[in-house]
């Protein structure tokens, strides 16, 4: 049954990373009865195993409510920044946001992100504090830091606990009073945008719909205005949270589609579906394609597995529209492809997706980063892989990708802080005292700095209590070098990067150093050098295997010895200029991950 528009809410739950986003999303579908008692876990709209394993959301995740004659759309979104392009699509689809925040920690990095991101859209914002359970909870004290922070009136700040329970009823009821209901007309041409897609491999493409504008029924032939397709729209439904199929969705309403479709291209996120038969003028304005941050070359370990490998990724950009992925070939690891990801750990949850979902054994790269090269006759050049850098002669310079990176944290780590964005060539551009016990540091920062180890550090240096956001701010001339690794004389183009030229020596040696460690040892004499353009700044050696020859022989003259000795020397010289370096798949994964 259809239900009038100005009694539907559609709205995002968006906060820091484990501020309680899914305890919360736990509470609402108990209180409004959308799963039984008995069938109610923890995360339970965290579907993916990865994400339960974790204790993260990874993907969002959208279910219809009913509360006092209302129906709420509801959107679970992630909370750490490498996902912040799931936040900016479950926000296209709302007309307001529940903010949470921890009342034990306060206001975090992506808190404020998220905040802006919300009132980018112009939309409505409930403020939560959570936790309010947990002993060392100051609430007083971080309302008024919402207040002075962020400008919401302390008094509008709702204090609940999603673990308890506690005030999550006023919550629903300030959702119904504060939100406004979606606009829309159900005379007008079908106007309804994807904002979310994944395949099954039985049923093809799922899409979650909003409908802004007409009716979108079951059995309706539906053109895809981006892609140029028509479908016939198979099943149209709602998630409470399992799928339930109904006969049509009106405007302002948030359901799925499945339209038969097998080619992923045909309903990406931002996709605008209109009907065949009476088409909208104009599509829906979709989405900002994310610019990828961080570049790695993922390559099979079998080869057989190439064609199977392009197959999963298409699928799971349908899933996760935030990468990019184009191919690619190593000398040293075969046909694979570069991929582009939003940070270190998107990279890192795409990798294990991979392996889990489509059955792969991967290798990755070691991480880069987008260069801008200005070559000598006044052209551009976007590069981001180390290995096609040109030599140095043929460039007037380069440039690397800056970040603005703020983080929030107790007074008492600022100078350690200060410290590590130094050592990493920072500028701090910010530093302001949100309370007596928190500070807010901004730095210009590279990027390249960023994407290995930086968040580690953060975290170890302010025993977890500091918090990270970034954003792209452009690119900066640099005195950047690229450091090759050889092996027997031969270049490995796996191990090439970009550094720059005061790091150059260190991670040569400390690659070169690696390497001898981990590189089986050979018939011959291995020589690993680390080299800068044609000059070697660094060389390690992996000896040989040494074979006894003379265990033949008992007694006798002392020259047939030197004789058996003389002619193994002789093939051993033979065999290192004609002989192969063989080396084991891990050897890249265990040497890429030099801080191990």
């Amino acid at each position: 049954m259809s239900v009038s528009i100005d009694r539907i809410r559609n709205l995002a739950i968006i906060a820091h990373i484990d501020h309680g986003k899914s305890t919360l999303a736990d509470r609402l579908l108990e209180l409004c009865g959308a799963v039984e008692a008995r069938d109610m876990r923890a995360q339970y709209l965290d579907s993916m195993e990865l994400e339960r394993e974790r204790g993260i959301t990874i993907k969002l995740q959208s279910v219809k409510l009913e509360w006092k004659g209302h129906v709420i759309n509801l959107i679970d979104t992630p909370g750490h920044v490498d996902f912040g392009y799931e936040v900016s699509r479950s926000l296209a689809a709302c007309e307001g946001v529940v903010l949470v925040v921890d009342a034990a920690q306060g206001i975090e990095a992506q808190t404020l992100a998220n905040t802006y991101l919300a009132l980018e859209n112009d939309l409505e914002i409930v403020p939560v504090l959570n936790k309010l359970d947990l002993p060392a909870a100051e609430p007083d004290l971080h309302a008024s830091e919402m207040e002075n922070v962020i400008g919401i009136p302390a008094t509008d700040v709702l204090r609940i606990s999603a673990k308890t329970g506690m005030g999550v009823e006023a919550l629903l009821d300030a959702i119904v009073e504060r939100i406004p209901p979606p606009k829309g007309d159900p005379n007008l041409g079908l106007q309804s945008l994807i904002f979310d897609s994944h395949f099954d491999n039985y049923r093809g493409v799922i899409s979650s719909v909003r409908v802004v504008n007409g009716r979108l029924h079951t059995g309706e032939k539906l053109r895809f205005m981006q892609a140029g397709a028509v479908h016939e729209a198979d099943e149209v439904g709602v998630r409470t949270p399992n799928n339930s199929p109904v006969d049509s969705l009106g405007p302002g309403e948030v359901g799925y589609l499945i339209a038969g479709i097998k080619d992923v291209r045909e309903a990406r996120s931002g996709e605008t579906i209109t009907t065949a038969a009476n088409p909208a003028q104009e599509p829906l304005d979709g989405y900002r394609e994310p610019k990828p941050m961080v570049f790695c070359g993922l390559y099979p370990v079998d080869g057989d597995d190439y064609e199977d490998f392009r197959d999963a990724l298409d699928k799971l950009r349908l899933d996760d529209g935030s990468f990019t992925f184009e191919p690619e070939t190593s000398s040293a690891l075969g046909f694979g492809f570069r991929c582009g990801f939003l940070g270190l750990l998107h990279m890192e949850i795409v990798r294990e997706r991979l392996q889990r979902e489509f059955d792969l054994n991967l290798i990755a790269t070691s991480p880069s980063v987008q260069y801008r090269l200005t070559m000598n006759d006044g052209t551009e050049l976007a590069i981001d892989n180390p290995s096609a850098l040109p030599p140095a002669g043929d460039f007037a310079h380069i440039e690397e990708p800056y970040l603005m990176a703020s983080m929030i944290t107790p007074a008492d780590y600022t100078g350690t802080l200060m410290e590590l964005c130094h050592a990493r060539r920072g500028r701090m551009e910010k530093m302001e005292y949100l309370s007596p016990e928190r500070v807010e540091l901004v730095f210009r920062l590279p990027l390249a700095e960023v994407v290995i180890d930086f968040f580690d550090q953060l975290k170890s240096r302010s025993q977890g209590y500091a918090s990270l956001d970034y954003e792209p701010v452009g690119y900066e001339t640099g005195d950047l070098v690229r450091v090759d690794v050889m092996l027997n004389g031969e270049q490995v183009d796996a191990f090439s990067t970009i550094v720059h030229r005061e790091s150059s020596y260190e991670y040569g040696r400390r690659t070169a150093e690696k390497l001898r460690t981990i590189i089986p040892r050979q018939q011959f004499e291995v020589p690993i050098q680390a080299s800068i353009g044609g000059r070697i700044i660094a060389r390690e050696t992996v000896r040989a295997f040494r074979k006894d020859v003379t265990e033949k022989l008992y007694g006798g003259d002392v020259t047939r010895k030197n004789k058996l000795l003389k002619k193994q020397k002789e093939g051993k010289r033979r065999m290192k200029n004609i002989g192969r370096v063989e080396i084991p798949p891990d050897t890249f994964i265990r040497a890429l991950r030099l801080d191990d």
